[in-house]
């Protein structure tokens, strides 16, 4: 026994007499104002089932059904939970529909597409780069002393692989000539047949069977698939994209130099397309933090060439 234990002992002593030396009670684990586990469990539910839905609304939301939770302790729950921030939420989601199966609302779907542009094209599977390729067309912006640029992108929807070409106009022929010029020769070369282009409904891309680029498309053995909408809309793997290249790119080369040309605008473009495609990791389930072209490489065949 130590002092401490000793002078301890001899108070209780003094105080209670024989009844103070007897063992007292084990502490209890839980505290009176312990939130219950049913509540939290309805609070995890709560948050998912609504996860746009701020502390201070699921507050508001369970005092309306005779349950009273204040906001900071409703935050404590959900960052013990990991679903403290809206993104780990929409991601929870994400993995329940992965490997639950779970069928989204219509507010969760709304929400998740929000927060991932490529989930809203989750119909649109491909089994290897080549196997389908998104294409649109972004409007870059007036430029001085060039006039008003479009840029005509094409985006592997398995491995993220890239390729743009800068135009004064949106005619077929200017959305032609990236697939004709870039995107074709590439994965010939690679011995990886391009089998599908989704598109929007521009009018770029959509018109008679005498069309430029249904024409192309048809000399070439390739499917033509257009996103479900009424009007133009980017998919959201191209969408995603014209995200990166308008922050990374022209958000910071427009600003530092002035082109005259579109030809040295797109020199520009070409080296950022270089370093986007084969330095630049990428987080997607797809390359898992590899670079586009080291997905590609995992594909690629060995061509033959005759004679």
């Amino acid at each position: 026994m130590t002092r401490t234990q000793f002078y301890d002992y001899k108070r209780r002593f003094e105080l209670q007499g024989i009844e103070g030396l007897k063992d007292l009670p084990p502490i209890h684990k839980t505290h009176p104002q312990t939130t219950p586990e049913a509540v939290v469990e309805q609070i995890l539910a709560l948050s998912l089932a609504h996860p746009a839905w701020g502390c201070v609304r699921l507050s508001a939301h369970l005092k309306l059904a005779g349950i009273a939770v204040s906001s900071p302790t409703i935050q404590d729950i959900l960052i013990r939970a990991d679903m403290g921030r809206k993104f780990a939420r929409l991601l929870q989601l994400e993995e329940q529909v992965a490997t639950e199966g779970l069928e989204l609302t219509p507010e969760q779907t709304q929400a998740v597409e929000k927060g991932n542009p490529c989930y809203r094209e989750r119909h649109v599977e491909s089994s290897r780069p080549g196997d389908l390729l998104a294409a649109d067309t972004y409007s870059v912006g007036k430029c001085n002393g060039i006039g008003k640029v479009y840029l005509h992108t094409v985006v592997d929807t398995y491995g993220s692989s890239a390729f743009g070409f800068l135009h004064t106009s949106k005619l077929p022929a200017a959305a032609v000539a990236v697939l004709h010029n870039e995107v074709l020769p590439l994965y010939a070369a690679r011995g990886l047949p391009v089998s599908a282009i989704l598109t929007d409904n521009g009018r770029e891309f959509c018109g008679t069977a005498a069309h430029p680029y249904e024409l192309y498309l048809a000399l070439n053995d390739l499917e033509h698939r257009r996103t479900k909408v009424r009007h133009p809309q980017p998919n959201g793997f191209v969408e995603r994209f014209q995200l990166t290249i308008k922050e990374e790119f022209f958000g910071v080369t427009l600003r530092a130099t002035r082109y005259d040309s579109v030809e040295a605008l797109q020199a520009a473009l070409d080296t950022w397309l270089a370093y986007y495609n084969t330095e630049r990791p990428h987080l997607g389930y797809r390359n898992q933090g590899r670079r586009p072209i080291d997905t590609v490489l995992l594909f690629t065949q060995p061509v033959r060439h005759e004679g």
